[in-house]
């Protein structure tokens, strides 16, 4: 591999095995006690080992062992969190203990004190990156949910863009992770480990979370992701254990504005 110097100094010949779970667009080489994490250089992976160390003390997330940048590329090493991801089958097939433990997980990002935190993706600060990447045509219409462009939805990223624009719920500003799907929350003797891929955490709505963790909640249990339908799952049990009424309109604002991502 073509790496930077301290990067290499670092992982000698380790061996290592290639991520292929995430959904990301970054290349992740996993060692056993480290990862890897290649990708182009862009705010969200410029903002990722920031948001780690700022968070370091304050939840279990990755320790940055070194950040290099080389000809439009970022390197992130960091520790390996050790556990299973949560949408791993054993965890799955539990899923009222899942759900807990997940949605502990999110009590835990909302106790952290975002009056110092670094970045702040506020609802108009995701439509100016939204904006950013519609004009340079980076979103993936075929990665969307079924219902969110063609016959059903909207008829291009401009048109949801401009819908989201016009449609802004009130925020509650919390600390967010911005991508909370199961395979970002790691498991270890039944409770949460810690949390990666934080590139999008910051200051957002409460919502953020809530919506792209029911999301994926849905389809780690309906076959879209891992191909296995689990039967009778109701992923409306996370609202039980947050001990709220869900707020549809947010969640599907929520859903929609990630679509541009």
């Amino acid at each position: 591999m073509n790496l930077p110097n301290k990067i290499k100094e670092i992982i000698g010949g380790i061996p290592y095995s290639i991520d292929t779970i995430g959904m990301s667009n970054a290349k992740v080489i996993c060692f056993e006690d480290m990862v890897l994490k290649i990708e182009k250089q862009q705010e969200e992976s410029d903002n990722e080992h920031i948001m780690m160390l700022w968070i370091s003390d304050k939840l279990p997330v990755p320790r940055v062992l070194c950040f290099e940048k080389h000809n439009g590329i970022n390197y992130l090493l960091m520790s390996r969190i050790k556990g299973k991801m949560s949408c791993s089958s054993e965890l799955l097939e539990n899923p009222m203990h899942l759900v807990k433990l997940l949605a502990d997980g999110l009590k835990m990002l909302w106790s952290v004190d975002i009056s110092k935190c670094p970045f702040n993706n506020s609802i108009d600060n995701k439509l100016r990156q939204a904006e950013f990447r519609v004009r340079n045509n980076l979103c993936d219409m075929e990665d969307a949910e079924p219902t969110t462009y063609g016959a059903e939805g909207f008829e291009s990223p401009e048109k949801l863009l401009q819908w989201l624009k016009e449609n802004k719920p009130d925020e509650e500003l919390v600390f967010s992770h911005g991508d909370y799907c199961l395979p970002n929350i790691i498991i270890k003797d039944d409770k949460i480990n810690g949390f990666i891929d934080l590139g999008r955490s910051g200051i957002a709505d409460k919502y953020q979370d809530i919506a792209l963790f029911y999301r994926s909640l849905q389809h780690n249990y309906d076959g879209k992701y891992g191909g296995k339908v689990y039967e009778g799952f109701d992923a409306s049990i996370l609202f039980e254990e947050l001990n709220i009424v869900p707020d549809w309109n947010k969640i599907k604002y929520f859903i929609l504005l990630d679509e541009l991502f």
